[in-house]
């Protein structure tokens, strides 16, 4: 039984419990947030041992830590797990810029924990079939993605919009589209970006188009405006749509040259989450100490697309 212990009680975290719940070997253990009330809120709804303070969580009887706050904090909380010997799966994005995560990653292959970046969307069953059936019915070499989501049903005050927690669109929805462009695409070689900024200094709409080394990318993040959700992904020999919302993938339609339509569909449970707590937990009781499908490379190419991007606007952080 792998024991889990979450930093940060938020909504994510919520939905965190929705996954963990849905896999078999594993249980929460302990909780602690930097706001305290919402600690003893999440434990009376999902159980575990509510904490007063993070040096009694990483004391506590808990093999893993699931970092579910912000990005400003997401290094400093991971150098605490990995000195306290648990593994680490973190909430996207991993670091608050490359620099971060390449110390993130250091310390975790100097103290041989495994340390994974929390993004979903490769583990859902629609992603993992349409990958597979590509593989025997490509749509040829890919060269071009376009993905993107606005969401305009944040509350006022949401973390989201937080500069001093490293919020803005880029950071809250950008890695979702940043991970669709590498994974199709490859190494991001140039990024160009337009966007505009609210009243709490962080972006609230932000459009990037990236060339990589194997096509470009059209992509957009917003936190004022309601966009689609889709995603395209087109080949010399057809092109693929996977229909909203594309990073919790249930339906996907394949659309070739010859005139050939494919559809396929892959309802998921949980809420999804459960699928690649399921991938991390597997990780640790084989002795990995690296996912295959979220590699540590996969995560440098996501930050540093996010990077070139927050550089487009003029978007810094404070610390950077």
């Amino acid at each position: 039984m792998l024991r889990f212990g979450i930093i940060g009680c938020g909504r994510i975290a919520h939905r965190f419990m929705q996954g963990l719940k849905a896999v078999s070997g594993c249980e929460l253990v302990a909780l602690w947030s930097r706001r305290a009330e919402s600690v003893i809120e999440f434990a009376a709804i999902h159980g575990g041992s509510p904490c007063q303070t993070i040096e009694e969580l990483l004391s506590s009887d808990i093999d893993v830590v699931y970092i579910a706050t912000l990005p400003d904090s997401h290094e400093h909380y991971c150098h605490l797990a990995f000195t306290a010997g648990k593994h680490v799966l973190c909430e996207k994005p991993a670091a608050l810029n490359l620099s971060s995560l390449n110390r993130i990653i250091d310390a975790a292959q100097a103290t041989g924990l495994l340390f994974m970046e929390a993004m979903k969307p490769p583990f859902f069953p629609l992603y993992v079939k349409l990958k597979e059936y590509l593989k025997t019915d490509p749509i040829g070499p890919v060269g071009y993605v376009r993905a993107g989501s606005a969401v305009a049903d944040c509350p006022p005050g949401h973390p989201n919009y937080s500069y001093e927690l490293a919020g803005g669109a880029i950071m809250g929805i950008g890695p979702y589209e940043a991970f669709l462009a590498v994974d199709f695409l490859g190494k991001v070689a140039e990024v160009q970006t337009m966007g505009r900024f609210g009243e709490t200094g962080v972006d609230m709409f932000t459009m990037f188009q990236t060339r990589h080394e194997n096509g470009y990318a059209q992509l957009y993040t917003g936190f004022d405006l309601h966009g689609k959700g889709d995603a395209l992904i087109c080949g010399t020999a057809g092109h693929v749509t996977i229909h909203k919302n594309w990073w919790n993938p249930q339906r996907a339609t394949i659309d070739y040259l010859d005139g050939r339509i494919v559809e396929i569909d892959e309802p998921f449970e949980a809420g999804g989450l459960n699928y690649e707590i399921a991938h991390f937990c597997g990780l640790i009781k084989s002795g990995k100490k690296e996912s295959d499908i979220i590699t540590y490379e996969m995560s440098r190419q996501m930050i540093s697309m996010l990077d070139a991007a927050r550089a487009g606007i003029g978007l810094r952080f404070t610390g950077e």
